[in-house]
């Protein structure tokens, strides 16, 4: 009988117009092109990656959960949708900056079958110096201002820039006009969405020298106008050994936590627990293994792991379901 462990996952890598080299500061091997984003922990028709680690390597995150079922990955760990994992957890290289979009919620109409909405939450891993993002509309901007706008091509002046810096988190329901710019690299915690409404993207040709699809009805139809929940925080008050709350919403729970000398911890039978390691290295060990880290690493514990420890010096993201 396999024992639950901390699983650990070969990134699925995608190039992307936008994307860079960056992801190398984490020691990945990343494949030749721009690569916009490392896929993590994936479960999904576009990606699903594969365990490194353990007496299940090799396996993908698809058989793992066919096997093992509710009790590794809890009573809440699978989509009511398309009974898959419930989440994507990706790293983000913008070496350039991403078109203008928008996620529609998970009744929307136009959604491909078996596709969930779209909510996620960044965590600013790295930024550059004056770098920014995109997020949302600025107030008062309705439908016929959006519309009218991308038909005289001046949907800028209708978008809110916001500053960014290492340590900040963003949390992006669903409706929610975005764009992660140039100069960041983030970790995103979302469904297990890949859908996303392209409403601008600065008239650019994509990888192949044609302009990339723009998506223009169903952003107007999917952008929450007067507001979408969004909301952002400093991240400067987590102490060692406290999480701190980042994003709450109905699909995951994300905190942080200073890992600094050891920190006793639990999952609980409701859910499994994802750790993304931000910055620096240690050991997660528990009943029956340990296991090195290091930052750029995604581990899913399994719902019935137990008790496990934290050894180290590092940062780290909590994510969780509800």
């Amino acid at each position: 009988m396999t024992q639950p462990y901390p699983l650990l996952f070969q990134p699925e890598f995608k190039e992307r117009v936008w994307g860079g080299r960056a992801l190398e500061q984490f020691g990945l091997q990343l494949p030749e092109g721009h690569i916009g984003e490392g896929w993590m922990i994936a479960d999904h028709p576009n990606g699903t990656t594969n365990v490194m680690n353990g007496e299940l390597a090799g396996k993908g995150l698809d058989e793992i959960r066919e096997q093992f079922g509710r009790e590794w990955f809890g009573a809440k760990g699978f989509s009511e949708v398309n009974g898959r994992f419930p989440l994507l957890i990706k790293l983000l290289d913008c070496n350039d900056n991403l078109s203008v979009q928008v996620h529609p919620t998970d009744d929307y109409e136009g959604l491909p079958e078996g596709e969930l909405g779209k909510t996620e939450m960044w965590y600013v891993l790295d930024a550059k110096p004056d770098a920014k993002i995109i997020y949302g509309l600025k107030d008062g901007v309705t439908r016929a201002d959006l519309r009218q706008a991308l038909e005289n091509d001046s949907v800028m002046e209708l978008l809110r820039e916001v500053p960014v810096k290492a340590g900040d988190t963003f949390y992006i329901p669903a409706g929610t006009v975005h764009a992660l710019c140039a100069g960041v690299v983030v970790a995103e915690i979302q469904q297990n969405s890949d859908t996303t409404y392209r409403i601008y993207d600065y008239n650019r040709p994509g990888l192949d020298g044609k302009p990339r699809e723009l998506h223009i009805e169903d952003s107007l139809n999917v952008t929450a106008y007067e507001g979408s929940g969004a909301t952002t925080m400093s991240t400067e008050g987590a102490v060692p050994g406290e999480w701190l709350e980042l994003a709450r919403s109905p699909y995951f729970i994300v905190e942080k936590g200073i890992v600094s000398g050891p920190w006793e911890l639990s999952t609980s039978t409701d859910s499994f627990t994802i750790l993304v390691v931000c910055d620096g290295e240690g050991v997660i060990s528990w009943d029956g293994g340990s296991q090195p880290f290091a930052s750029g690493q995604c581990f899913l514990l399994p719902a019935n792991l137990g008790s496990y420890k934290l050894e180290g010096s590092s940062t780290v993201l909590r994510s969780y379901l509800p």
